[in-house]
């Protein structure tokens, strides 16, 4: 079918447009030719999913290759043609070229049963159905190489970060002696490499229809690795300070014993000045430790961490609350002792404000002094009875009038 001849400038106009969009064309060609994602899947042992995708975008790719080279073939005929005279046969040529059905491929025969007898055995196209067919081709292909790398993108850097997690947390957890967490990260090894396998083999079978990423995956066992590391790090930290705690509670517990003894001993000689109403009741014996401090380096030699962290923790906590106990003991019986001097001076004070007032010579108020004075100096003092004697002089003298 004949074409409508362009004029001159038609032609160098429609020849100047073929060039830039072939160049284009061929730009992004090699773009998507040399993207991670067509390097990733060409050059890698495909399966499953990616393998059956692949092989026929690959079989796409290679056509669209083989009509661009075609195309492009028809682009630079025209432009040699125009770079000539642009004469009557130059301008038919181009109009030829570019509006009528110049782009030929081979597209070997049909089946025989159904084979026209004049079959050539190739296909003609016009320049746009051949960029119209090269656009579509286009897009199937980056649709599956861009799927791909974005899988790799989302994936890769999850199983690095599980990887050298792993890395760290392995050889440290082999120094531990923990049979279940060397167990652990045993297993997430494995299931690490079958991730690994399957983003470099099988990247398509992470890829969502709804155009995600499936990366749960992944970040389970990002969840897991994390626990095993933690893990790892605070059984480490228990080793690493075990000897030190240790002889922390070994020294807590002498702590504990001697503020008893100081408890015990107060109490002991303040009975005998204060009546027992006024001083806390007898300290209980504290329990004998010698087997569980013994127990602890048993612990420490087998490596058994975890116990030994939970013993240590529970001793800490009982030595603790014991100490705090035998002190505040020691104290009420110091402040008992104390309470009586304060009563003591506190008579002798209200004496002197008895004379000052002229009442040396009352004898209720010396029976009021002489009561709180022997309950004061009599051993051991009720201290209650003498408190309330001396409130009573105080309240006598007080009531002297000048």
């Amino acid at each position: 079918m004949s074409v409508p001849v362009m004029t001159r400038d038609q032609a160098s106009a429609a020849v100047k447009a073929a060039v830039a969009e072939r160049d284009a064309i061929q730009a992004n060609l090699l773009e998507l030719d040399s993207s991670f994602g067509k390097q990733l899947l060409a050059g890698a042992e495909l399966t499953g999913t990616t393998k059956r995708r692949w092989d026929a975008t690959s079989v796409t790719l290679g056509t669209l290759w083989q009509v661009f080279e075609a195309y492009s073939a028809v682009v630079d005929q025209s432009a040699e043609a125009a770079g000539r005279h642009l004469g009557p046969r130059e301008l038919a040529a181009i109009s030829g070229l570019l509006a009528g059905r110049s782009v030929q491929l081979a597209s070997g025969p049909a089946p025989l049963a159904g084979r026209d007898l004049a079959d050539p055995g190739r296909e003609d196209l016009t320049m746009a159905t051949a960029v119209a067919r090269m656009r579509g081709a286009f897009s199937a292909v980056t649709e599956v190489v861009s799927a791909a790398e974005h899988v790799w993108t989302e994936v890769a850097g999850r199983l690095d970060a599980v990887g050298a997690e792993l890395a760290r947390a392995t050889p440290l957890a082999a120094t531990l002696g923990d049979e279940t967490l060397t167990g652990n990260l045993t297993a997430a090894q494995g299931k690490l490499a079958r991730l690994r396998d399957t983003l470099n083999s099988d990247p398509l079978a992470l890829w969502q229809p709804d155009g995600t990423v499936d990366t749960s995956g992944a970040d389970r066992l990002a969840e897991r690795v994390t626990a095993m590391a933690c893990r790892a790090d605070e059984l480490a930290r228990l080793r690493d300070e075990a000897h030190q705690r240790v002889a922390e509670v070994t020294t807590a517990a002498a702590t504990a014993r001697s503020a008893r003894e100081d408890a015990v001993a107060a109490r002991q000689q303040a009975a005998v000045k204060i009546a027992a109403g006024a001083l806390p009741p007898p300290l209980p014996d504290m329990a004998d430790l010698s087997g569980r401090l013994a127990d602890l380096g048993a612990l420490l030699a087998d490596g058994r961490w975890t116990r030994l962290a939970s013993e240590l923790d529970l001793l800490e906590r009982e030595l603790a609350t014991a100490t705090a106990g035998f002190k505040a003991a020691e104290r009420a019986v110091v402040a008992a002792m104390a309470k009586r001097d304060e009563l003591r001076g506190l008579l002798g004070a209200y004496k002197a404000k008895a004379a000052r007032l002229g009442g040396a010579e009352d004898s209720g108020l010396a029976q009021h002094y002489d009561r709180a004075r022997d309950l004061l100096w009599t051993a051991p003092c009720d201290l209650a009875a003498a408190e309330a004697a001396v409130a009573a002089y105080q309240q006598a003298v007080l009531g002297v009038q000048p």
